[in-house]
């Protein structure tokens, strides 16, 4: 049964809406080069619950997300917990970012009737599929990923579930026959090898999965406020760095003020040159659904410090809306826990008999 949407969350819907032009999605199959008119397939993609979602994640995801779900027939999105704890996790802590993701989502536009938002490990299937694909990896082939190279060399020697997880990760892609995962450029990798597993695959138990795409979006990576060289985040150890999609518009204010620029007044956008003002032309045009071009023409005549507050006025007018229907929907536990209980079994009801197939052709039955 279809959950109700509430008023205010189809109000907020229609005002998100109007922001999400398609010609600001996606260049479609961008691992092989060749382009596919929306419509045709299966959108799968997934989030941790690691902390409340970021300006960049926003922009580079999360605004991409609402659009797919009016461009394509079927559209699943995934609280990934299971990837979350290849990193210690306090259990209540983990319980309340789960539900707080929840809310964030579906305060971005997600939209509960128009695709299927579940939490991945209420979907067992998703585990024993990866214990399926992971007998038909190599352990050179996930050594050579760059985020095993990154983590384990952070924390000197990384678990069994970080070095596998990018298996977890192509088994909840290929668990749905999905044939298009929008991810960024860093992902791209992780991509290839649920494409290489479903070629394995088909190969030995014959054709089944389809290879998966990659959609990459079209908006430029957003930058961390006070080092512009690294992409924004939401482990960084400075608090001015990053803009939070449930910042108030103090706090908004107070981060593009003492974001890093340079010494020439004049705005311009050359990442090359200027990366801390590009950074802010890139948001600014971003949130006020302009071009770059455009962006740089509405600075002229102003320095970088008035310039900020014009990128202040575009990020605090598109992110009022959503803090304030995350603050609202944060106080429903119930409705989010329902949402996700809907969406699970949704989810189940799409991998159940996919993962008898493979159980049947492994040999299991």
């Amino acid at each position: 049964m279809a959950l109700p949407i509430r008023t205010s969350v189809k109000r907020l819907l229609r005002v998100i809406q109007k922001y999400n032009s398609p010609n600001r999605l996606f260049s479609a199959g961008a691992c092989t080069g060749r382009k596919e008119p929306p419509g045709v397939g299966r959108i799968f993609s997934g989030i941790q619950p690691t902390g409340v979602p970021h300006l960049g994640n926003y922009l580079g995801a999360l605004e991409n997300w609402v659009a797919l779900q009016s461009q394509y027939p079927s559209v699943l999105y995934s609280i990934v917990d299971l990837h979350s704890i290849t990193q210690p996790q306090d259990p209540a802590q983990l319980r309340t970012s789960i539900l707080d993701m929840t809310a964030s989502l579906l305060a971005c536009g997600i939209d509960p009737e128009r695709s299927i938002l579940f939490q991945q490990s209420q979907v067992s299937e998703h585990a024993e599929l990866s214990w399926v694909l992971g007998c038909l990896t190599s352990m050179p082939r996930l050594r050579h990923l760059p985020q095993w190279k990154m983590k384990s060399k952070l924390k000197k020697e990384g678990s069994v579930g970080l070095y596998t997880y990018p298996v977890l990760q192509a088994a909840d892609i290929l668990l749905y026959r999905s044939t298009h995962v929008p991810v960024g450029e860093d992902q791209v990798q992780h991509l290839e090898l649920a494409q290489d597993l479903a070629r394995i695959f088909n190969h030995h138990y014959g054709d089944m999965f389809p290879e998966p795409r990659a959609l990459l979006s079209s908006t430029q990576k957003v930058k961390s406020l006070r080092d512009p060289s690294a992409k924004m985040s939401k482990s960084d150890t400075q608090n001015m760095a990053t803009i939070h999609i449930t910042d108030s518009p103090d706090d908004i204010a107070l981060k593009i003020r003492r974001a890093v620029t340079d010494f020439t007044s004049e705005v311009t956008f050359d990442p090359e040159t200027r990366p801390g003002v590009s950074n802010l032309v890139t948001i600014h045009a971003a949130m006020a659904m302009v071009t770059v071009d455009e962006a740089v023409r509405q600075a002229k005549g102003l320095d970088t410090g008035a310039y900020k507050m014009l990128v202040v006025e575009a990020v605090v007018q598109r992110l009022t809306p959503i803090r304030e229907e995350i603050d609202r929907l944060r106080a429903d536990r119930g409705y989010l826990e329902e949402v996700l209980a809907q969406g699970s079994l949704r989810a189940r009801d799409l991998a159940a008999p996919v993962l008898r197939e493979v159980r049947r052709r492994v040999g299991f039955c």
